[in-house]
């Protein structure tokens, strides 16, 4: 499949593309500049790549959960690209890209995911490595405030920016983490290999954003 994905989630402005096995890739940390790096990122890719929109079968989008402003662009603009072509969209985990990259770089066979929420909150995903070396979910990602995620069962790898943004976070799970994997933001490349696999194209007015909290239309707080 000829792929372009795209992860605006978190700090992170990350853009993926795939045309036969030719894999191209832009990851930047802007935050806040994502409105105005994305779309030159994704036309540097396609002309990097010499193809056009309409010469794609699909659009990958990491679609959260994460920054509820970051989300809302990157689902503005893979619906805009989708619906002008003529395409579907094939929606991922945000929390398991960050897993995805965080098995291959690492040995570790399970991997929870822990981001930054805001309000003294985070968005927390537990993955396994399945048959094909992708994550798969042991349960269902949510969000919860840090004081309420003591984890349980085996010792996992933890990979995530609510580690280091929350150190208690850390403290009241030693016992169930094994080490920490230096992967905090999603990447484009690794939204697009488990959309690969997934397949799970949907029109582009069917996506609906993974924001896990209700309350997405108060203020956000600064940086979010």
């Amino acid at each position: 499949m000829n792929l372009l994905a795209l992860d605006t989630s978190s700090n992170a402005c990350s853009v993926a593309l795939k045309v036969g096995n030719q894999l191209l890739e832009n990851h930047v940390i802007e935050p806040r500049e994502h409105t105005k790096i994305l779309m030159p990122m994704i036309s540097g890719l396609l002309e990097d790549a010499g193809v056009a929109l309409s010469g794609l079968d699909a659009i990958v989008l990491g679609n959260g959960p994460g920054s509820f402003i970051g989300m809302r662009i990157g689902a503005s603009v893979a619906q805009g690209l989708a619906f002008g072509a003529g395409l579907g969209i094939i929606p991922v985990s945000s929390l398991a890209a960050v897993a995805a990259e965080a098995m291959e770089s690492d040995d570790a066979d399970c991997i929870v995911v822990a981001q930054d929420a805001r309000m003294n909150e985070v968005y927390f995903g537990s993955y396994r490595k399945g048959a094909d070396k992708l994550p798969q979910r042991e349960d269902q990602e949510r969000i919860c405030s840090v004081g309420e995620l003591p984890l349980t069962g085996r010792a996992c790898a933890a990979a995530g920016a609510a580690w280091e943004r929350y150190p208690e976070l850390m403290q009241a799970n030693r016992a169930r983490i094994s080490h920490l994997v230096p992967v905090s933001c999603p990447r484009a490349r690794y939204v697009l290999q488990i959309g690969e696999m997934s397949g799970a194209v949907i029109a582009p007015e069917s996506l609906a954003p993974a924001y896990l909290r209700t309350k997405v239309a108060e203020k956000p707080s600064p940086g979010n």
